[in-house]
């Protein structure tokens, strides 16, 4: 099991507190989930080579098995051949093969139960990688509104701890309203102005024919005087 230490670790350290040190939780997690993985993919290695030698165990304890079942078909050749002799030999030699095969079936036993447990803590490790990938995108949306909460509280204490700022606001919101009603003054004079001039042109312009005509007729009054002062005169 020592093999899944690591990766254990890894999964179960307080990310929160990995988050709150890292400058980029985002970039962290995503490297976090690429290790997970990495990890996983060498343990998967460890049980094959596991699983391997327990078939290993296996094939060996079964060899041992048949040569020991070979002797003894030996034995009994040798005794119906009257070779009592060989038979005892080919007797020892199965028993031999008997105790190596024994010993094997204890070491596949233990080998055997040693994978089943490392299977079942692959499985584990590999449900807990994908339940840390699920939470992922939750980890790092709750990190960035944390950051975003925390640059706000930052701003509106530097900003309620900051007058001069709200002051340079109110003045310039004056100033504003200063140079608007200063423009409004102006355009009214400016309309003023102009409508004025305009009335003042028309005005000239219907007061010129009519003096115009008044001295015409003065004129013609003061020639006909004339006129007809002269005629009587020549009388």
């Amino acid at each position: 099991m020592g093999m899944f230490e690591r990766l254990k670790t890894v999964i179960s350290s307080n990310i929160n507190a990995l988050i709150s040190k890292a400058e980029d939780p985002e970039k962290m997690l995503n490297q976090m989930i690429i290790d997970m993985n990495e990890q996983l993919i060498e343990s998967k290695k460890a049980v094959a080579m596991a699983i391997a030698d327990e078939k290993k165990l296996e094939r060996d304890m079964m060899e041992n098995r048949a040569k020991a079942d070979e002797w003894e078909k030996k034995a009994m050749l040798a005794v119906r051949a009257g070779r009592d002799d060989l038979a005892k030999e080919a007797l020892l030699r199965k028993q031999e093969f008997e105790g190596y095969a024994t010993q094997l079936a204890q070491q596949w036993e233990a080998q055997k139960q040693s994978v089943e447990k490392l299977k079942e803590a692959l499985r584990q490790l590999q449900t807990k990688i994908e339940e840390a990938n699920r939470k992922k995108n939750i980890l790092i949306a709750r990190a960035k509104r944390a950051e975003a909460q925390q640059r706000i509280n930052q701003t509106m204490s530097s900003l309620s701890g900051n007058k001069s700022a709200f002051e340079t606001f109110e003045r310039m919101e004056r100033k504003v309203d200063e140079i608007e009603a200063s423009a409004e003054a102006m355009k009214e004079l400016d309309e003023a102005s102009s409508g004025a001039s305009l009335e003042k042109q028309f005005a000239q312009l219907e007061s010129s024919p009519q003096a115009a005509d008044v001295l015409l007729e003065e004129l013609k009054k003061k020639m006909l005087t004339e006129d007809a002062g002269r005629s009587g005169n020549q009388q």
